[in-house]
């Protein structure tokens, strides 16, 4: 989901830790009466929404059928490294868990890789399946036709800024920008009147991994008249103006030093530097991220802040010239899928069942400040209301597009992000950048691309 949240872990701790997972994990010789559930755990302790959220689901599931047991195996490491070692876990049946947790940027991938088994005939059967909507069922559906995971939420993403810094700067309180010079405008004024604080954060580079090119690049790429993939010519797209004009934005940020210092935009736990520390302690004036940020700030996650919703204000993205329909978002979100060489599938959907409840699914929805993907939740006056900022992010979803769900977008992705990092660097120029990622497009698509 997105890209959900990373925290402060040196990278070789978290490979270590996600490493032992994998030896936690085994199909070979598993108890037929155990289910073995992987997720993506945060890297900062004190964040524990996923954890906890899971514990009272297996206590459901475990009471509800005697004699069954949920073995929880977390998974402690940023993003990037999460997806490798969720790789390797599902490639043998020593390893692979039963059930998964999958970013539906990744999850084409793997179901090209045959790591997934096809849901199909468990989704016949379960009446709730009806109650998905369309395009959230397609995130996990493949070009055979079949489905291979079952979302839990989606997400939207916006313009969170600080109505303190903003009133210090002389900005309006309900700032709501009409094009992108007017979000780069209201930054230098920031950064002139307010000069001890970030006035911007656009994520960026390798290092804050699938956040920097759909936060970041693809935010400002779709707000343009260009797209990435080409769906009925079944192409994707080599750099095109909006393409050299989304990288043109992100250097400006980062030349006249709008956003955070390069050593921080680069820190792989950037995102939890900013939810933790620079936009709860007023240190950042805008950033242009996700729906989900208050699940950080929620009693009990370590970084309580009850006053968010008074302090910081909320605006859409808008296009890149105030263009029709004039704002942009991105959707994107997770996934629960059943390894191909899972040893006890069943016992995984029956577990998926007890987790998409419209009950459990409601209680996800607001514990992880997510976007409702059943209808009978978001027709619920007690969803929309659970939490502040639901109802402007949940409006985003008709402004909103997907990644291309294709399995060359994970290295797309990748190239992306390179050309970001050089040109926020300074290393490279917009139009090297952009012929980088032309040759890396071709290599990942196999040459099937469109020049523009």
């Amino acid at each position: 989901m997105p890209v959900r949240p990373t925290a402060v872990l040196p990278s070789l701790l978290a490979t270590a830790l996600a490493a032992s997972a994998l030896t936690a994990c085994g199909g070979s010789g598993s108890d037929p009466d155990t289910v073995k559930v992987s997720f993506k755990q945060s890297t900062d302790n004190s964040i524990h929404v996923m954890d906890d959220y899971l514990a009272d689901i297996k206590k459901q599931f475990e009471k509800a059928n005697p004699g069954k047991k949920v073995e929880l195996v977390p998974i402690k490491a940023p993003d990037s490294e999460y997806y490798t070692k969720l790789q390797q876990m599902l490639r043998s049946a020593k390893t692979a868990p039963d059930l998964v947790y999958e970013d539906t940027f990744l999850i084409n991938s793997d179901i090209t890789s045959g790591y997934l088994k096809p849901l199909d005939a468990y989704l016949a059967k379960w009446p709730d399946w009806n109650r998905f909507i369309d395009t959230a069922k397609a995130a996990a559906k493949a070009e055979d036709g079949k489905t291979y995971g079952v979302p839990d939420g989606t997400d939207t993403r916006g313009l969170w800024y600080d109505k303190g810094i903003f009133a210090k700067a002389g900005l309006p309180a309900d700032w709501q920008p009409k094009t992108w010079d007017e979000v780069l405008d209201a930054a230098r004024t920031i950064k002139r009147r307010v000069p001890d604080v970030t006035p911007l954060n656009v994520y960026t580079g390798k290092p804050a991994g699938e956040a920097a090119a759909m936060q970041g690049f693809e935010m400002l790429l779709y707000g343009t008249e260009d797209r990435l993939y080409d769906d009925s010519a079944k192409k994707w797209i080599a750099g095109s103006q909006g393409f050299a004009d989304a990288l043109s934005f992100v250097e400006t940020v980062y030349r006249e030093k709008l956003g955070p210092d390069v050593s921080t935009a680069l820190d792989p736990n950037i995102q939890t530097i900013v939810r933790g520390d620079l936009l709860p302690k007023g240190k950042l004036g805008i950033n242009l991220d996700g729906s989900w940020l208050p699940q950080d700030w929620l009693p009990g996650s370590g970084h309580e802040w009850p006053e968010w919703s008074r302090e910081l204000g909320l605006a859409y993205m808008p296009t890149q010239h105030g263009q029709a329909p004039g704002k942009v978002s991105m959707s994107g979100g997770w996934t629960w899928a059943v390894p191909a060489k899972a040893a006890n599938p069943d016992l995984a959907f029956d577990f998926i069942r007890t987790m998409q409840t419209k009950a459990n699914a409601q209680k996800w929805y607001v514990a992880n400040s997510g976007i409702s993907v059943r209808e009978d939740v978001a027709a619920d006056p007690a969803y929309a209301k659970a939490q502040p900022g639901i109802k402007f992010f949940t409006d985003l979803v008709a402004s909103t597009h997907y990644r291309p769900a294709y399995p060359a977008y994970p290295k797309v992705s990748t190239a992306i992000q390179e050309a970001m990092e050089g040109v926020t660097t300074g290393d490279t120029s917009v139009e090297e950048a952009v012929r980088n990622y032309d040759d890396s497009l071709k290599e990942a698509t196999d040459d099937q691309v469109i020049e523009k």
